[in-house]
């Protein structure tokens, strides 16, 4: 009898341990494996469009990715870790989503008037918009200086190219456009890195070296 007692507890302990074991065997969810991706791959058709892979007449190009990939995979991937409570994460992706959009939105509605805009008034409203994002992701690099550096980094590139391509609309430089698309390249590989750590901490395996946050 008391062996028989001691094998069923033994299973009774056991069979209460299997949750715990599978819960330490299952990497946690991490939104960044669709928003990543999705922003990379906007980057990089929104970087050849700039250093002129396709005329200056095609500058839609990049739409059909911008919109169907980017824009609509950094919202899953916000709503992702917003649902998760995950709310820097969420804020980054939130504030791309808006980027990208609204970006894919000018693009089309200038293209097709939708908004009444004078042809006179357009590098002007390329200016507003490329203004009022500049102005929110300098201060989206400001308030998340506390994360580890490779999304400071990620974050101050994409500052740059804003900076660069409005520069270039202001002046109608080519050369400073092909600046700015070289630097969505960099920020692109960047987010390249940040995918390829996403990806490794999801399936089992160590998180890459992300560097000291500029505020501890």
């Amino acid at each position: 009898m008391t062996d028989v007692a001691t094998v069923t507890e033994t299973r009774a302990v056991d069979t209460a341990d299997l949750p715990v074991l599978e819960s330490a065997a299952s990497p946690p969810a991490n939104p960044a494996t669709i928003g990543v991706p999705t922003f990379i791959v906007g980057s990089v058709a929104l970087g050849l469009v700039l250093i002129g892979v396709v005329p200056a007449s095609a500058v839609g190009a990049s739409i059909p990715i911008i919109l169907a990939a980017t824009g609509i995979g950094q919202l899953v991937a916000a709503v992702w870790a917003a649902s998760l409570g995950q709310n820097a994460v969420a804020a980054i992706f939130g504030i791309f989503s808006g980027f990208w959009l609204s970006y894919a939105a000018l693009v089309v509605g200038l293209t097709h008037n939708w908004f009444g805009i004078d042809s006179a008034a357009v590098i002007s409203t390329q200016e507003v918009f490329l203004t009022s994002w500049l102005v929110v992701i300098v201060m989206l690099t400001l308030a998340t200086l506390r994360l580890p550096l490779a999304f400071t980094i990620l974050f101050v590139l994409i500052d740059v190219a804003l900076a660069l391509v409005l520069l270039a609309t202001a002046k109608g430089s080519t050369g400073i456009q092909d600046a700015a698309g070289v630097t969505v390249f960099a920020f692109a590989a960047v987010g390249a890195y940040l995918f390829f750590d996403a990806m490794s901490t999801s399936t089992g395996g160590r998180a890459l070296p992300m560097g000291r946050p500029v505020i501890a």
